[in-house]
Formats: structure tokens, C-alpha cells, sequence
């Protein structure tokens, strides 16, 4: 939507043109509009599906924190829509980018949710794990926020023409973080890390050349010379800020991961300790 500057498309909300959002004649629509109206009912797919969640885990979750937590997905994703509903009736810029910046959060906490009610997080429970994994647990926390501000620098470059130096600065400290984070959930050796921490160092060697790439399109580079609305760039831009996401959303469920080890492996420690005393 940014790349194409297609937020503005229509200027009412929630409402198309004056349509009922689900009677606009969308398919018969072209360019931004067609963008713009797919964007709003891919939102009210998100939200049906947020609403099932949220309803599945009422009916047969036992664990009140997880039903918490599909709650909050919920919720967040409702926050979301109105944040996208107001930068349009304020024809707001500033708040594009905080509609855009909040996206990777809620993608991060659906992302969560997933790995807590999947099948792997019960059968980790009866795989011994007496690995000491504070230092990787914090060294996780300390990654997800490196990322977390890279992508919203990279917002701020995006949405308000901000902040390109300290995008390009802060990449170097973010892949060093990312880098570290990815081998030493490698170096554990424990297949449950293993896979998503491959997977990031994949992400990060992905979005470095993507970065370059948006660099080259944006503003050319030895004898390049950028055309704006080109589909190269279109393409790039696009899945530059779309990798940065899934990079983000990729270091949260490793986090989570490391948190679900290392609550067990201090469950293990202290069950060993009552039954030695």
C-alpha cells in the first residue's frame, strides 16, 4: 500500500466510496482502489479469524494465559483496523506508519500464540532439557528489540522520508545481534531452536541484499538510475519491508521457544532439588 501511495484511495471509512465495504464493486475496480479495498477486506478476513481464535480458545483451552493471549490477539487486531480507518478520515501520514509499524507486533503476538498451542510445545515437556539457557533467553530479548527498532526506523524512512542514516547504522548493529542470536541457538544443538534459527540466518542474508536492493531502486547506484513506480522497485521495496517482518516475527518464536526450555529446564532443576532433599 505505501509503495503504491495507495492509502488514500478512497477517502471515507469504514465505507468505499459510500459502498457498504462488502457491496463495493471490487473486482471491477483498477489500481488503487483495487488495492486499497483489498487491504480492507483481507482486514475483515483477519478479523473473523481473530474472533474464531479468540471464541476456539474460550470453548477448549485450559490454560488461562493462552486464552489471555487470543484475547489480546483479538483486541490488537481491532486496534489495528481502527489505527487504518483513522489515517484515512484524518488523511493522516503519521499515522501510516504507526498502522504499519503496529502490524509487526500483532503478526509477532499471532505468531506466539501459534507456538503455544502447538503440538511441539507439550511434547518438549517430556524431553529433558538441563541446559542453562538465561544467557540465550536474554541474549533473545536484547535481538527482538535490535529488530523490533530496526524495522521501526526503517518505518520512519518509508513513511516520513526519516532517519536513513540511522537505518543504515543501527543494520550493522542489528545483524551482529541477529547473527550471535541465530548461532548460539545453533551451538545448542536442541532441533526445536535448530530449524527457526537457520531459518533467521537465512532471513538476514535475505534482507540485507533485499536492503541493498532498495537502496539501488530508490536512489540508483553507478550509472543506475531509479525510475519511481518501476516495478523493480515496486517489488523490492515491498519485499524488503515484508522480509524485515518476517525477521521480526521469526526472532519472537525462537524467543518464545528459548522461554518454554528454559522454564522447563528450571522445572527439571527444581523438581531434582526437592526430590535430592
Amino acid at each position: 500500500m505505501t509503495t503504491k501511495d495507495a492509502g488514500m484511495a478512497f477517502r471515507d471509512w469504514p465505507g468505499s466510496d459510500g459502498h457498504n465495504m462488502f457491496l463495493y464493486p471490487w473486482l471491477e475496480s483498477a489500481g488503487k482502489k483495487f488495492m486499497e479495498h483489498s487491504h480492507r477486506l483481507a482486514g475483515i478476513v483477519i478479523g473473523l479469524a481473530s474472533i474464531a481464535l479468540a471464541f476456539v480458545a474460550f470453548r477448549c483451552e485450559p490454560r488461562a494465559w493462552v486464552r489471555f493471549l487470543a484475547y489480546v490477539v483479538l483486541t490488537a487486531v481491532v486496534a489495528q483496523g481502527l489505527l487504518g480507518g483513522q489515517r484515512v478520515l484524518l488523511d493522516e501520514r503519521g499515522l501510516a506508519f504507526v498502522h504499519g509499524s503496529f502490524a509487526a507486533l500483532v503478526l509477532a503476538l499471532m505468531a506466539s500464540v501459534a507456538v503455544v498451542t502447538s503440538h511441539a510445545w507439550h511434547s518438549t515437556a517430556t524431553q529433558e532439557n538441563r541446559q542453562p539457557l538465561a544467557r540465550l533467553e536474554l541474549l533473545a530479548l536484547v535481538t527482538c528489540g535490535c529488530v523490533i527498532v530496526q524495522y521501526v526506523l526503517g518505518g520512519l524512512l518509508r513513511h516520513r522520508g526519516m532517519a536513513l542514516h540511522a537505518h543504515l547504522g543501527f543494520a550493522l548493529v542489528t545483524t551482529l545481534a541477529v547473527i550471535w542470536f541465530a548461532m548460539s541457538a545453533m551451538a545448542t544443538g536442541i532441533r526445536w531452536l535448530c530449524a527457526p534459527a537457520w531459518f533467521l540466518a537465512f532471513l538476514t542474508i535475505a534482507q540485507l541484499a533485499l536492503g541493498a536492493g532498495a537502496w539501488v531502486t530508490k536512489y540508483g547506484f553507478d550509472g543506475y538510475v531509479a525510475v519511481y513506480g518501476s516495478m523493480l522497485q515496486d517489488v523490492v521495496r515491498t519485499s524488503h519491508v515484508l522480509c524485515g517482518m518476517l525477521l521480526f516475527v521469526t526472532t519472537v518464536v525462537l524467543t518464545v521457544r528459548i522461554a518454554r526450555l528454559h522454564w522447563l529446564s528450571m522445572e527439571i532443576r527444581r523438581t531434582s532439588g526437592h526430590t535430592t532433599g
